[in-house]
């Protein structure tokens, strides 16, 4: 099939345990699923780089795959960008426009950010987003898009999420080294929300765990804007290895039974319920048994995983507080990522942070199939979602340009 490259849209998740690469296209101006490639993670460790070779591998497979599902060759890609080394900060800025009141244009609102964001940054620190939070015109507030107002100075509230320059580098070279060139970076707290979040709850007030494999990548919005970002460095892997431990199986058991048996409440579990564990250890185990199975109470399960959960939770709780916006909670914490699924999670988000909690579902494209619409793939989900929005954001200013180029050239004949 015969398909425009540029119709498609292609973001990689780069995580540290699988690698998903999910291809779209845009018909009609509609965006529908056409395929996409999972591979397990190598090179990776605590969401980051740590073999650029194994890691491009990956990649790769999962490209391939993707490739194959589309029927198309995939040339581009957008990254995902995650880990402890991701940063929010605000800043605010702005112009004054003389003592006569004008028009503000495009060039006064990018005259504005320019101003906001020209924050000194540690010389390894890289913006990969500038979010304008709100425009003050006049010391008028709470506005979205100033263009076409009439003032004297203009500011803006301006958020910028950044990064380690290197850590990002070395995930753009690995994935050009996978055979895709990267054309753009998105901080997947973002991109998680854009898939999970809906309007109202934006405007209300929200925060959003994308809890993943090693991390938890928070995004907090208020009154429609981004509010705060930042990274917490606990994710599904710590609950995961505390039952390894606690129990003395292996590591790919202890995930088995954190996802069937696993609660972090531990009064959610009856006292009487038991459980068989050790019949499927690896070779080379902790397990004293040398792998003959057991009985335990699920109940220490939850024991092992309630402690963990209340100290995610607390450092989400520290963090808001910090940045000041856990009052600013309207909507409450929406959790996602594939760490989002241990049972018992939102009870101890709800405890703690005092607001409610659901599980964020990304909103399915076109022709999904049903197993992408999970908290796993959230993040993935959201980069096309993010990108999508984004092409039609600059196509509209390109075409806005344009109109004024031709009525400028027509006036003048």
């Amino acid at each position: 099939m015969n398909v425009k490259q540029e119709s498609l849209i292609t973001v990689v998740d780069a995580g540290s345990s699988k690698i998903c690469v999910l291809v779209a296209e845009l018909q009609d101006g509609v965006l529908r699923y056409r395929s996409h490639g999972i591979e397990a993670a190598r090179g990776m460790r605590k969401g980051l780089i740590a073999e650029l070779g194994p890691a491009a591998d990956a990649i790769n497979r999962a490209a391939l795959a993707a490739e194959r599902g589309a029927r198309a060759p995939i040339e581009t890609a957008v990254v995902g960008v995650g880990g402890s080394h991701v940063r929010g900060v605000n800043s605010r800025g702005g112009i004054s426009m003389g003592s006569r009141m004008r028009e503000i244009t495009r060039e006064e609102v990018r005259a504005a950010v320019d101003r906001a964001r020209s924050v000194a940054l540690p010389p390894d620190r890289e913006v990969l987003h500038l979010l304008p939070q709100e425009f003050i015109l006049d010391d008028q507030g709470g506005i979205h898009d100033p263009i076409g107002m009439v003032g004297n100075k203009l500011e803006v509230n301006l958020h910028l999420s950044t990064c380690s320059g290197g850590i990002a580098q070395s995930v753009v070279t690995c994935t050009n080294r996978a055979g895709l060139e990267v054309t753009d970076t998105i901080y997947e707290g973002i991109a998680a929300a854009e898939a999970v979040l809906s309007a109202d709850e934006r405007e209300l007030g929200v925060c959003v765990a994308d809890i993943g494999s090693s991390t938890t990548e928070l995004a907090v919005f208020f009154e429609g804007s981004i509010a705060h970002t930042a990274v917490l460095p606990i994710g599904g892997d710590h609950f995961t290895n505390d039952l390894a431990v606690g129990l003395h199986v292996s590591v790919e058991e202890a995930e088995e039974l954190k996802c069937i048996y696993g609660n972090c409440v531990v009064t959610a579990v009856p006292q009487s319920n038991e459980i068989e564990i050790g019949s499927n250890l690896a070779v080379g185990s902790l397990n004293a048994g040398g792998g003959t199975s057991r009985i335990v109470r699920q109940r220490f399960l939850a024991e092992i995983l309630e402690p963990r959960a209340r100290e995610l939770f607390t450092m989400l709780r520290d963090n808001l507080r910090q940045g000041g916006v856990l009052e600013a909670l309207g909507a409450g914490c929406v959790l996602t990522g594939g760490g989002s699924r241990i049972a018992g999670l939102l009870d101890n988000a709800e405890s703690l942070l005092r607001v409610p909690s659901r599980v964020g579902m990304p909103v399915p494209l076109s022709r999904m199939p049903e197993e992408l619409v999970s908290p796993e793939f959230s993040a993935a989900i959201g980069m096309l979602l993010y990108t999508h929005r984004t092409q039609v954001r600059r196509a509209s200013e390109e075409q806005g340009l344009r109109s004024k180029l031709k009525a400028i050239f027509a006036g003048s004949y």
